[in-house]
């Protein structure tokens, strides 16, 4: 069974500062809520603080009230109706989509998949409202953030997972997944659920999170509550690729989605009824977050023409041979990336040979100045842009990110020197190389100039030749300034391949490999983990010490290989028995070590009994017959008299040895079933 990302991997990308994280309002508010003294009136303040999260956390409770109820009004209301962990994940949320609005990943379509994002939110929230399994409210930001994966790596790696994107085009059959732990040893489904972890989401959404793309994996129980999350991120996933596909490709897509549906019991008619529902409210949400939408016709006439589109391919199949054989066929390729179409390069712009032409800003109230300026630039083939004062030219620089900017030090409202400074206090401003013109040229202002982050003046009235000299010093310092970014942006690169590389060693190490399972060292550092949060949430924590009965046996009478080939299926069995959150390793010749979070003694007694059959119904086929196998299982909880993780794994060690001494094939357990604290009361 698949598990999340390992603790210790998330943590070392988690220190590297480039994760997608929340700012601004949203980090204010998620450190607010951390303070057990705070309260409603305060975390009120702060949110009506940015306006843009005021409208959307209104509207988000007025999703939830329904039409017969009075509409939310105030941020207090939507406060009381959302409650505080909610707000806490929609600030979150919202504070992401402004902020990685787009990246440096080539390949990755940021609008696309924020749209998307917005539906798979939407469709969690309107599933939640017919299963029940969880408050709709908290699915929606669920929603919001499941696909957080796939822009994590996007940030973390731009360039490769630029790459790995291409790879999906080539190679169609591959899943996204597996490229991503040829290139990174880890895949967006692991670092969504590690991140969610983080974040603070429950369990119950976290670990079904990673599932979500494959929800039978998870080994869920039928109807269980994860079960049901798990299925229901399945099809609100499949709802966003709906939505976010070509017009011909939709109603191909609807029949597939009915399927999907009927897991959750969701007839058809209800689908479509939600669907168009689902519909309203992304035109809707997506005008407030300024996020593209799409006109969708309604549901039922999708599934129409899908049936007919599905009939028509049938006739043809039996008519002819060739041709379409499947619905995949019918999805209009991909059309092949082609470079932009260049400049003609710089030589062409009257540039000299290597120089590149520059993003230039003039900010200027006089228009006359302006024009002369811009007819110097333009000559020698720089691109230009201009602005009337300090007010839009503080906006086009933020917006068009110039290389140069060039500006006059007295204009009104804003002055040159007021713009600079402005824009020296923003990341994008930092790296602008500003020229301003003065008329005067006394010492005192000039030194204020440069105190206040100016790189060069010039006088007024402008001299051409003089301004393409001072041009040509500031494009000298850019360059250095971008050879800079480019040894920096090769060390990043460096460092995140011997970052991917040390976690191919560190799995290597912590994998043991005849198995595939962890191994001892990996097991001890995982149950000091578990016991850790444990501690902190005072949930029951239990492990299981398994051993396979009579294994020298095996070796001796028929040899090593044939004792490899029944630990082998010993651990295959052990590994389909087990829940989804249970941890198992390989801690010794013939023993295994299982970790089982969240979990009292009688689950994990009934676990271990999963197991004990699984391997004795899966006997080992060997020359014509079968070699029948069995464990022994010793089981522990920790208790009020445990002081660390070594005293529960030797509780399950003194409880095997029971089982060993009471004939093997059986589990048993050191300590009573009667219910008691779990752990130490405060």
């Amino acid at each position: 069974m698949a598990q999340p990302i390992d603790v210790t991997k998330f943590e070392q990308l988690k220190a590297a500062g480039d994760l997608p994280s929340p700012k601004g309002v949203a980090l204010a508010i998620i450190r607010l809520v951390q303070q057990e003294d705070s309260s409603i009136g305060e975390l009120a303040r702060v949110i009506k603080t940015d306006p843009a999260f005021v409208g959307r956390l209104i509207k988000a409770a007025n999703g939830l009230t329904g039409y017969n109820r009075r509409a939310v009004a105030s941020v207090q209301e939507a406060l009381m109706v959302l409650g505080v962990p909610t707000v806490r994940t929609l600030a979150l949320g919202f504070s992401l989509l402004s902020s990685y609005r787009d990246g440096r990943c080539r390949n990755f379509d940021y609008g696309r998949y924020w749209t998307g994002c917005l539906v798979y939110a939407l469709a969690m929230q309107a599933i939640t409202q017919r299963t029940r399994a969880a408050a709709a409210e908290e699915t929606f930001c669920l929603g919001l953030l499941a696909r957080i994966g796939e822009l994590a790596l996007a940030t973390l790696y731009p360039l490769e997972y630029a790459k790995v994107l291409q790879q999906t085009l080539e190679y169609r059959d591959i899943p996204l997944s597996v490229l991503e732990q040829r290139a990174f040893a880890m895949d967006h489904r692991e670092l969504c659920s590690a991140m969610l972890a983080d974040w603070g989401l429950p369990r119950v959404f976290h670990q079904p999170a990673f599932f979500a793309e494959q929800p039978d994996e998870s080994g869920y129980a039928e109807g269980s509550r994860e079960f049901v999350i798990a299925h229901s991120l399945h099809l609100s996933s499949f709802i966003a690729e709906i939505f976010v596909a070509e017009e011909a490709e939709r109603p191909i897509l609807v029949s597939r989605l009915f399927e999907i549906a009927s897991r959750l019991s969701l007839d058809p008619i209800a689908v479509t009824e939600m669907c168009d529902g689902i519909v309203r409210e992304w035109q809707g949400w997506g005008s407030l977050l300024e996020l593209e939408t799409a006109e969708i016709p309604p549901f039922a006439e999708l599934a129409s023409r899908g049936e007919a589109i599905a009939a028509s391919l049938a006739a043809e199949a039996r008519e002819r041979t060739g041709g379409v054989q499947s619905v995949d066929d019918l999805r209009p390729a991909k059309a092949a990336e082609s470079p932009q179409p260049g400049l003609g390069g710089s030589a062409a712009l009257g540039l000299p040979v290597g120089v590149q032409p520059m993003r230039v800003l003039i900010v200027d109230d006089d228009a006359s100045m302006r024009a002369l300026v811009r007819k110097v630039l333009e000559t020698v083939g720089h691109q230009v842009l201009e602005a009337g004062d300090g007010r839009v030219g503080m906006e086009m620089a933020l917006e068009f990110q110039p290389q140069l900017m060039i500006v006059d030090w007295v204009m009104p409202e804003i002055s040159g020197l007021e713009l600079t400074r402005a824009l020296r206090q923003t990341k994008i401003g930092r790296g602008i190389y500003i020229l301003v013109m003065t008329g005067l040229e006394d010492d005192d202002r000039l030194i204020e100039a440069f105190e206040n982050g100016v790189d060069d003046f010039m006088s007024k009235p402008i001299n051409p030749r003089v301004l393409a000299a001072r041009l040509r010093a500031g494009q000298r310092v850019i360059r250095l300034q971008q050879e800079l970014d480019r040894d920096r942006e090769e060390i990043r690169r460096f460092a995140a391949e011997l970052a991917v590389s040390n976690r191919r060693l560190q799995e290597v190490a912590l994998t043991d490999s005849l198995t595939g399972f962890p191994n001892r060292r990996y097991a001890i550092e995982r149950v000091q983990q578990e016991w850790s949060v444990s501690s902190r949430t005072r949930r029951p924590l239990s492990c299981m010490v398994i051993d396979v009965d009579q294994f020298k046996s095996y070796n001796d009478a028929h040899g090593h290989d044939v004792g490899d080939a029944v630990l082998k299926q010993v651990a295959g069995a052990i590994k389909g028995a087990l829940r989804a959150q249970d941890i198992v390793a390989r801690t010794g010749g013939d023993e295994f070590l299982v970790i089982c979070p969240d979990t009292g003694l009688d689950a994990a007694l009934a676990c271990a009994e999963r197991v004990r059959f699984a391997v004795e119904s899966a006997p080992l086929p060997l020359s014509g017959e079968s070699l029948n196998m069995s464990v022994s299982i010793g089981v522990a909880t920790r208790d009020t008299v445990m002081g660390d993780p070594d005293a529960l794994i030797k509780r399950a060690d003194q409880a095997l040895y029971l089982a060993k001494n009471k004939g093997r094939n059986r589990i048993m357990t050191a300590q009573s079933l009667r219910p008691g604290p779990v752990l130490p009361p405060r």
